[in-house]
């Protein structure tokens, strides 16, 4: 679990193919995170993707995993090349500080930049989601673009707007997106589970009916 306040940014080094999908070696040198020392096994979220490290270098810091072809295929990383930037969030521990929202570093689609406005007084960015997704992407609400936990700005039929200021422009890499430019999307999972809920019940006998609401309380 994550909470999408990126800690690091990073830079892809090497990604070298293999049977199963391909080993992926991040330069860490920016990651000085206090407190927290990575040891092989533990999650890190990779531009909003979580894998599992394996044995890291700390002099200098380089952080190395192996993708399998299902999160290649599912994500951005797959479209990564060397030298591209990524960011970086330890897992959560106990003594926390839950900044930004709960990301599980579990990516349900690819959105696409659509539009950038960028003057001196707001950034904005349009960004076009998997039309299964946008059930889950509500204004004021919460959703994770490239592992960063960011507040939705808009929303309409096709698309949702973010607002991004100075501090994550200057440490997370969403200041280098072009329109066009793939993202890894995770919707809020509270989102998820009231749309999941509701959706089960009215398959269920009778469905969610404004009958059923108020024999439960919800209506007058």
């Amino acid at each position: 679990m994550f909470t999408g306040i990126v800690q690091a940014t990073g830079r892809i080094q090497t990604l070298i193919p293999n049977s199963f999908g391909l080993r992926l070696t991040i330069d860490a040198q920016g990651w000085k995170p206090a407190g927290i020392t990575l040891a092989a096994g533990d999650s890190v979220c990779v531009s909003g993707v979580c894998l599992t490290l394996l044995d890291p270098r700390t002099h200098p810091p380089k952080f190395s995993f192996d993708v399998i072809q299902e999160t290649l295929a599912r994500t951005k990383l797959g479209r990564l090349k060397v030298g591209d930037q990524v960011n970086l969030e330890p897992c959560l521990t106990a003594q926390s500080q839950l900044g930004g929202h709960f990301v599980q570093g579990h990516v349900d689609g690819l959105g696409t930049v659509e539009a950038i406005k960028a003057d001196a007084s707001e950034w904005r960015t349009t960004i076009r989601p998997p039309a299964e997704l946008l059930d889950y992407i509500v204004p004021k609400g919460s959703i994770a673009v490239d592992g960063v936990s960011l507040t939705i700005a808009s929303v309409s039929r096709q698309a949702f707007e973010i607002a991004l200021i100075p501090t994550t422009l200057n440490l997370t890499t969403l200041a280098q997106l072009k329109t066009g430019d793939p993202v890894n999307l995770e919707t809020d999972i509270i989102a998820r589970s009231v749309v999941h809920v509701l959706r089960r019940q009215a398959e269920g006998p009778g469905g969610v009916t404004l009958e059923s609401l108020r024999r439960a309380g919800f209506l007058a």
